[in-house]
């Protein structure tokens, strides 16, 4: 069944314009035929398409039910900033596998830097990205993706979760496994750029409250590392 996010439903009819409407003339479908719409908030809504025209799809309401591609735990993504596309590819991935929010920052290896006037152009491409991956994966939700703008922030924010970690090659005594035996509902999973953490970098984020944790003896690339974690914690959860 053909199915797209929208915003707030309510009532008992919807009229869909814009690209949706656009997506169900390519898909050639007929009324009668059914669909399904996200909320983007978690629930779906089994709908009946009753007309298709140039002012739009308008659709019958069926049915709903919370979305059953929304992990029970909530886990955000901290990555740091990354050349190329690499960025990109996690936003991408982390939004089929699971996360909840995807969040970029700068790290004091960063090789790429973005000042406001940049990341005014890159989020809402990001933002579309993890749209478009929600959509495909089917989620109930679409991951929220932001920048925050130094390191003491990300650290207060990251603390707030039950599960707080960052991820460092050098750490031999806290593996993963370990630190998920603990009750926990939320997660946040801070991994480096290309060049790693620095010494200081992790001393403070510990100060913070953060786990140091290890993901196995191989360093893992920066794009690897954050999809990695987030895997292993999804699994560690019962959503794999």
């Amino acid at each position: 069944m053909p199915r797209f996010f929208t915003g707030p439903v309510s009532g008992s009819r919807v009229c869909l314009s814009g690209e949706t409407a656009s997506h169900i003339r390519v898909l050639r479908m007929r009324p009668g035929e059914e669909l399904t719409l996200c909320d983007g908030q978690g629930t779906d809504y089994v709908c009946r398409l009753e007309a298709l025209d140039g002012a739009g799809a308008q659709v019958e309401l069926l049915s709903s039910q919370p979305s059953a591609g929304e992990p029970a735990v909530d886990v955000t993504v901290y990555m740091a900033f990354a050349k190329a596309d690499k960025l990109e590819h996690v936003i991408q991935k982390a939004t089929e596998l699971g996360a909840r929010e995807i969040v970029a920052y700068p790290s004091a290896r960063c090789v790429a830097r973005y000042d406001a006037a940049a990341l005014k152009s890159k989020l809402p491409r990001w933002q579309k990205i993890a749209a478009a991956a929600a959509e495909q994966s089917g989620r109930g939700r679409i991951p929220a993706v932001r920048a925050v703008s130094g390191w003491a922030a990300v650290l207060q924010e990251a603390a707030a979760a039950d599960l707080p970690l960052i991820f460092y090659e050098r750490e031999r005594n806290n593996s993963l496994r370990s630190l998920v035996q603990v009750p926990w509902r939320s997660a946040a999973v801070l991994t480096g750029p290309e060049g790693g953490y620095t010494e200081a970098e992790i001393a403070a984020a510990v100060e913070a409250g953060l786990r140091s944790a290890s993901l196995g003896a191989r360093i893992l690339r920066c794009e690897t590392a954050p999809l990695a974690a987030l895997t292993a914690l999804l699994f560690a959860a019962g959503e794999m």
